[in-house]
């Protein structure tokens, strides 16, 4: 099995928000709404550190619900705080990784935000096995898959463009059409690599 072309990430995503926009907008929009609270200087990025972990975790379990068709609820965005501590560590050692690779120049560190791009949704179908592990199978998840992975970032540019035409309002559709697709993506891989939810 092969790793699905963007377009059709695109779609099958568009047919998993049919009748769904409505949550996952919101969702987005509160997500955006208490990451704002990373702008307040000096407490921000404090406060960002934080919750940031969990907040994702829990955004990527509804979308990860949404791409499974199992029910899910705005206040499933929250769920990470269940996992604080793995979430936490997840957050601050993904981005000093990132980080550190980007001293060497953009482009390293945009290598290494894809690698590590499954890790919550690993940790989230496997919550007992760690940060740190979920990084690494993430690693090893994405080994030959990061191109793909860029394509299909790469394929929402017209969106992006239209979204920022729109002074941002558009983020908030685009937003979640893109975690969607990509959520897809992850699907795809597990299947791509012989993995299920059980053995990550």
């Amino acid at each position: 099995m092969q790793i699905k072309k963007s377009h059709e990430f695109r779609s099958e995503a568009r047919n998993q928000l049919r009748g769904n926009w409505t949550p996952a907008v919101l969702i987005t929009l509160i997500y955006g709404i208490l990451l704002g609270i990373s702008a307040i200087p000096y407490i921000g990025a404090i406060v960002e550190i934080v919750i940031g972990g969990a907040l994702a975790l829990g955004v990527t379990l509804c979308f990860m619900k949404l791409v499974r068709g199992e029910e899910f609820k705005i206040e499933d965005m929250f769920s990470g705080f269940n996992n604080f501590a793995s979430a936490l560590l997840l957050n601050i050692v993904r981005g000093i990784f990132v980080f550190l690779w980007s001293l060497l120049l953009i482009v390293p560190g945009i290598i290494a935000s894809f690698r590590y791009s499954m890790a919550n949704y690993i940790l989230n179908d496997s919550p007992k096995i760690g940060a740190l592990e979920s990084i690494r199978l993430s690693k090893e998840m994405m080994i030959g898959h990061k191109w793909q992975l860029f394509c299909l970032y790469f394929s929402f540019i017209g969106w992006y463009l239209l979204s920022i035409i729109t002074l941002g309002i558009g983020f908030l559709w685009l937003t979640p059409y893109i975690t969607t697709a990509v959520t897809d993506f992850y699907e795809n891989l597990k299947m791509v690599n012989g993995d299920n939810a059980e053995t990550l």
